[in-house]
């Protein structure tokens, strides 16, 4: 049976300038840690995979000791407690409904489940935001059908794809049944060196990353009638027209890969 893997942050929603940014700096403000994230600051910080391991990445020795963490005790401490406190935030944002869910996903989604495709999201965000952002998404009813492999379920995240080799695990699935999609450089590293073929749908902070190796590259999955979908690479040729859609899929798992795809790009 063949499996339709997403990654969430940039794939279901575009939940990273408008939920994961202000999280990130209510919470520094909500713990009086001196630092806001700008756009372009945050461009640079959504390139280290998980809230954790970003928040861990502002502190130096200097704001540490100004922190009062004097020890490696104290600062594991801050991060989980600041972290939680972040996903609190984050998710009433995803519940307000200010982050819209990207074009095509809730579709192509439809279209798999109905097709009798398992549905799954693997990605390094903490999992109760991420079962929010696709309900979000995909609606609840859609949601009971994926499964989800999220947060510290492994211990190295992206570009590593020990999520995926996990998610591959979990659902007994083999390589070449899988489509991931993802919308960065990291998350393509991690499904490809996985051995996962990968559609790439670009988000506002990823459109000039390398995609090399990636099986198709696009500005979104598209919507008939709505958003169409922008080809950015096609190595396979493919060539989807305005969407990307079920058919595309399975096209890209029955073609003969190409030896890029088990490079690391």
């Amino acid at each position: 049976m063949p499996a339709l893997i997403f990654d969430c942050d940039g794939v279901l929603a575009d939940t990273e300038q408008y939920g994961h940014l202000p999280a990130f700096n209510q919470t520094f403000a909500d713990f009086g840690v001196p630092v806001q994230w700008s756009v372009e600051e945050y461009a640079e910080k959504v390139k280290i995979g998980g809230g954790k391991e970003r928040m861990r990445s502002i502190l130096t020795p200097s704001l540490a000791q100004t922190l009062g963490l004097q020890d490696d005790d104290a600062v594991n401490s801050a991060v989980l407690s600041w972290h939680r406190r972040k996903t609190e935030v984050y998710k009433a944002l995803v519940e307000s409904g200010i982050m819209p869910a990207r074009p095509g996903v809730a579709r192509i989604a439809r279209e798999a489940h109905d097709a009798g495709w398992t549905l799954a999201v693997a990605s390094t965000s903490a999992e109760p935001a991420v079962r929010a952002v696709l309900a979000h998404t995909v609606g609840d009813d859609l949601a009971a059908h994926f499964s989800v492999f999220a947060g510290d379920v492994v211990p190295a995240k992206k570009p590593a794809p020990d999520i995926y080799l996990f998610a591959l695990k979990e659902l007994g699935a083999a390589p070449p049944d899988v489509i991931v999609v993802e919308d960065s450089a990291n998350g393509l590293r991690a499904a490809v060196t996985a051995g996962l073929r990968t559609v790439v749908t670009v988000s506002g902070f990823t459109r000039g990353e390398d995609f090399t190796g990636a099986a198709l590259v696009v500005s979104s999955l598209g919507d008939p009638g709505r958003e169409q979908a922008e080809v950015l690479a096609d190595p396979y040729g493919v060539h989807p027209s305005g969407t990307v859609t079920l058919a595309t899929l399975r096209e890209l798992l029955v073609l003969p890969a190409m030896s890029h795809e088990t490079e690391t790009p």
